[in-house]
């Protein structure tokens, strides 16, 4: 069985374990306002994702990781899609993502409906990566 919640504070060590990139004091605001999911199957973790508000106002996705061996069931896809239809419902009219250019995820999010609507460079040295692109889709 299939659940998508949102997370919860005693979900916390799971998503730190998981999550490199979230500061860990932020993962009880995310919980409070709603901004992280968790994809269960039979009660076992097998997917998570979390959001902002680009502009304070564009749900914008900033993690989408599905664990290994979960990988190509459709989990990804269940997750942004039940994120797209709450965002739909509290009245937003688009939403974002962004993954490097390097990355294979791009692919995923076009198949998704996502089109490519630019990219950012950072090449300060401690900060340096490829091409961030970032990705749009109308709701």
């Amino acid at each position: 069985m299939i659940e998508i919640r949102f997370a919860q504070e005693s979900d916390r060590a799971l998503w730190m374990s998981i999550d490199e990139h979230l500061p860990e004091g932020e993962f009880s605001n995310k919980a409070r306002s709603r901004q992280a999911y968790l994809l269960l199957e039979d009660g076992a973790p097998a997917a998570l994702m979390r959001y902002n508000l680009f502009w304070d106002s564009v749900p914008f996705c900033t993690l989408l990781y599905v664990l290994e061996g979960c990988r190509g069931r459709g989990f990804g896809r269940m997750l942004m899609e039940r994120w797209a239809a709450d965002m739909k419902a509290l009245g937003h009219g688009m939403l974002m993502t962004s993954t490097q250019t390097d990355e294979t995820a791009q692919h995923f999010y076009r198949k998704l409906g996502y089109r490519d609507a630019g990219g950012l460079v950072i090449d300060i040295p401690r900060y340096a990566q490829p091409m961030e692109l970032f990705l749009i889709r109308q709701i």
